[in-house]
């Protein structure tokens, strides 16, 4: 029982730790780009002028969770001579995958669609077809660099589970790291895709990352330390987006869905891991068809969340 009891303890010391010194970095980036705040200004859906700043701070953010998740299973490897897990592939996975995002997302947002044309292009399809049309728009260059981050994540995150395993096939490997990079790809779209509204994209990952805490034995510790960074980053920025005094911008919602999505591709689980990239596809490609914002209008559950806190 004192066994149990002194593993409990160190298990939710270390999540602690891990939301903690994430939402730590998200709140001093946001706050020590104040004074350089006027460059970084934008008009939002109310025609409100928000910042930026808020998306920059969750990017350094979701990085700084990724770097401490590998510190602390390193530390974990270090108490248990039969933990699987190093920690260096997991936190070079979260690593790229969220500095890919964040680093793409803000190219995105300096940019302005300057680059789009006569007219802003909108969506994966219209991004795909200007690039067919030979345009390259800033969201041309996100896919590939978000696509690069996830695949890089991926191919770590499946090496990583084979040394566990002791070896696997290559197929197997193969197919493993297709799957990590789809979802942490689609999971860092999407949450681009649901920053429409002020916190929308922030309490998705709050509600997302919360039972992956949860997440049993020694093989879920990355995803329970993953899980709680993106909670200590959402909740940090949180109040400010939903006052409308910053917004995310694809910066943020970019990395911290990077982030969230590598949580999901680190799970133990195959079944959830399948789930995470069939979700994430599948709600990206049914935005092409329906609008979210009217989906969660219509819905009067989704609604009541959706406003939950945020000014009229």
């Amino acid at each position: 029982m004192a066994g149990t009891i002194t593993r409990v303890s160190t298990c939710a010391r270390r999540l602690a730790q891990a939301g903690i010194k994430a939402s730590g970095v998200t709140l001093s980036w946001s706050t020590s780009l104040a004074p350089i705040a006027q460059s970084l200004e934008r008009t939002n859906f109310h025609g409100r002028t928000v910042n930026l700043r808020g998306g920059v701070g969750v990017a350094a953010g979701s990085v700084m969770a990724a770097i401490e998740t590998g510190r602390l299973l390193r530390g974990a490897s270090a108490s248990r001579s039969s933990a699987p897990r190093s920690g260096s592939r997991v936190r070079l996975a979260a690593a790229f995958a969220t500095t890919a995002g964040g680093c793409a997302g803000l190219i995105d947002d300096l940019d302005a669609g300057a680059h789009d044309g006569d007219a802003p292009v909108k969506g994966l399809k219209g991004h795909l077809t200007a690039l067919a049309r030979g345009c390259v728009t800033t969201g041309v260059l996100k896919i590939a660099v978000i696509g690069s981050g996830a695949l890089v994540g991926g191919v770590l995150l499946a090496r990583d589970r084979s040394a566990a395993a002791g070896g696997r096939a290559l197929a197997a490997s193969a197919v493993d790291a297709a799957t990590g990079a789809v979802v942490i790809a689609s999971w860092a779209n999407l949450l681009n895709l649901l920053d429409l509204r002020p916190g929308r994209a922030l309490k998705t990952a709050t509600i997302v990352s919360t039972p992956l805490l949860a997440t049993p034995g020694h093989d879920g510790e990355p995803t329970r330390l993953l899980a709680a960074g993106a909670l200590g980053v959402s909740l940090s920025a949180l109040p400010e987006d939903l006052l409308e005094n910053t917004m995310l911008g694809d910066t943020g919602a970019n990395a911290v869905g990077a982030l969230l999505g590598t949580a999901l591709a680190c799970h133990p689980s195959r079944a959830v891991r399948a789930g995470a990239a069939l979700s994430g596809v599948g709600l990206i490609l049914a935005s092409e068809k329906v609008s979210f914002s009217r989906v969660i209008a219509d819905t009067p559950a989704l609604a009541a969340l959706d406003g939950l806190g945020r000014r009229p």
